[in-house]
């Protein structure tokens, strides 16, 4: 077995910048009971409030209206003061890339740029299928975590993302898929054949989502709010690398469906792969996830293990996972190493990855092997980087070179 020595001596980042609000606020992403204090703050009386809220949360997360003026259910007066006070505004779309297997990958600009400062962007990933799509939406400029294999992670955490601008991604994604009723859908790529474009809402792109869990939290239940985006909550699944004192209150708080970075079966390996198991190992992750509330094998916790040649594949580890698992209502979702330029891992043998699949598919467990989609565009799982640091051309290249011989 290849042994893999991590430089990274720390296990968190601290944030480097601030966040900065923009001069009007959005409406887009704020709770009910926040959309009424703001609409009492401009001189809503407080007896229409609960029909006035109703009614913008239908023109902004059922309908998509980007402007007031488009919401003919509210009097010109009102209209003029939302539009005066507030905006509706979404990240803006720096850049579009289409992989030739459909994937989208959008390069969002977050609204409150200060003038001679970088502005702050993240990467969100659209992945389409024949019956649903998937969205994988980032909860962090960044990351907190220093995980050894991940794109992400080489970079600076500058800030955690407020619940407006991860709805945000949600809104841009539907926007331009034209996923809103009378949408026109785009001609290029492969798009779902059924009613919507974004059926999946993952938190698996940049950031540890439980380091950010209160806005992750406001916002997921906006997103499956049922008289709005109305994405089921078991259509909606939270990614974390292991922060176990917040795992409980993701599943009592927000209710969605879990899935665990695991990556190694032994302490010592999984240090270094995945440096927050020095505060949180194996033992006391696990137990984290037996105690989910409402976890059952309706409701099974996928496990992801990123399948590395000759560092966590062999036959042994496979058996290890599934001593380790034993008594967990669980899925393992083996995913083949997506490379990165710099990056000193190397993807599993695919002969490999069969054998390791087929030993956790006689246990009992469902393993399937998950296809890696946008590797040429840099949105598979695990390359996610944004913008905030740019990709020399010598990198380019590495990656588009990568992307041919796989």
């Amino acid at each position: 077995m290849t042994t893999i020595t991590v430089e990274t001596a720390f296990v968190e980042k601290t944030p480097l910048e601030r966040y900065v609000a923009p001069e009007k606020p959005s409406l887009v992403g704020v709770t009910r009971s926040q959309l009424a204090a703001l609409l009492g703050a401009v001189g809503v009386p407080e007896a229409q409030r609960k029909m006035r809220v109703q009614q913008l949360w239908h023109w902004i997360y059922f309908r998509g209206f980007t402007e007031f003026e488009q919401m003919t259910s509210l009097s010109k007066e009102l209209r003029a003061r939302l539009s005066e006070n507030f905006t509706l505004a979404r990240p803006e779309v720096v850049a579009e890339q289409v992989s030739v297997d459909g994937t989208r990958k959008w390069l969002l600009r977050l609204p409150g740029e200060v003038q001679g400062e970088r502005p702050h962007e993240v990467e969100c990933v659209y992945i389409p299928d024949t019956e649903r799509g998937t969205l994988c939406v980032s909860s962090q400029v960044g990351c907190t975590l220093t995980c050894s294999f991940c794109h992400t992670g080489t970079q600076r955490f500058v800030r955690n993302l407020t619940a407006d601008e991860i709805v945000g991604q949600v809104m841009v994604a539907r926007d331009r898929l034209g996923d809103w009723p009378g949408g026109t859908r785009p001609s290029d790529g492969v798009i779902p054949t059924g009613d919507r474009c974004v059926t999946n809402v993952v938190m698996m792109g940049m950031g540890e989502p439980l380091y950010n869990l209160d806005a992750v939290r406001d916002a997921l239940l906006i997103v499956a709010d049922g008289e709005g985006l109305t994405i089921s909550k078991r259509r909606i699944t939270l990614s974390t690398s292991g922060v176990v004192p917040n795992i409980e209150r993701a599943g009592a708080e927000i209710g969605c469906m879990l899935a665990v970075s695991l990556h190694a079966v032994r302490d010592e390996l999984r240090n270094e792969l995945v440096p927050l198991n020095r505060k949180y190992p194996i033992a006391q992750l696990l137990e984290a996830c037996r105690n989910y509330p409402g976890v059952s094998n309706a409701k099974r916790i996928t496990f992801e293990y990123v399948m590395l040649k000759g560092v966590n594949d062999s036959i042994e580890d496979a058996k290890a996972l599934v001593r380790l698992l034993k008594g967990i209502p669980a899925k393992i979702n083996l995913i083949p190493f997506n490379p990165w330029p710099g990056s000193k891992y190397e993807c599993s043998d695919w002969e490999q990855i069969e054998k390791f699949s087929q030993v956790v598919f006689d246990a009992g467990y469902a393993s399937p092997v998950r296809t890696p989609r946008g590797r040429d565009i840099l949105a598979a799982c695990g390359q996610l980087k944004s913008a905030t640091e740019k990709l020399s051309a010598r990198e380019r290249m590495a990656l588009r070179a990568m992307a041919m011989t796989d």
